[in-house]
């Protein structure tokens, strides 16, 4: 009975104390530059997944040109600062954890798919209009319409297919997203009238 109890008050009260301390002693990787923690996308990943299947709904819109045009439109304007565009990264995406992921670009391991061309418009959706904590993506349901939202998913979820010429006239002309970070240097203090 003995084992049972001092085993019991370790479970209870010495291991979240030990979580505890070392959750508040200052050497967690908390920064972008931190190497991950062990098994870390595995433990951020189950429960997305999980939400984004339990939350995820789909639409009547199509992939037309309407569609696809705004689409391409919105991602110019929202989504480009932090994903780049074809050809062109963003610096502001590849200096967060995780990076933003490059939603134009062709995957390294299969060529034939395109940022996420591979989910479900549904699963897009999901995360433009709700966001994901801790990645730097922010939720655009008080920005965007729920129309706009649909459209930007349904273009992405097509980014591997062709164009109308429509949206890739907007994408072309599009100014490229930031190559650097910008510099702010520190503003002097204002000059006093003494002098």
């Amino acid at each position: 009975m003995g084992r049972f109890l001092l085993g019991f008050i370790f479970g209870i009260v010495l291991v979240p104390l030990a979580v505890l301390a070392f959750l508040t002693y200052g050497r967690v990787p908390v920064a972008v530059g931190d190497p991950p923690f062990p098994y870390e996308r595995q433990l951020v990943s189950l429960p997305l997944d999980a939400r984004i299947q339990k939350d995820m709904v789909g639409t009547h819109m199509e992939p037309d040109q309407l569609n696809l045009t705004a689409g391409a439109r919105i991602y110019v304007e929202r989504c480009a600062v932090c994903h780049g565009l074809h050809g062109k990264t963003a610096a502001i995406g590849s200096h967060m954890y995780p990076d933003a992921p490059p939603l134009l670009e062709p995957h390294r391991n299969d060529p034939t798919v395109v940022g996420v061309s591979d989910d479900p418009s549904g699963e897009t959706y999901w995360k433009v209009e709700n966001g994901i904590r801790l990645t730097g993506m922010p939720s655009f349901k008080t920005q965007l319409s729920d129309t706009e939202m649909w459209q930007v998913s349904i273009f992405l979820a097509n980014a591997s297919k062709p164009m109308p010429p429509s949206a890739l006239e907007l994408l072309n002309r599009a100014p490229a997203p930031p190559a650097d970070a910008p510099i702010h240097l520190p503003t002097p203090p204002p000059a006093s009238e003494d002098q």
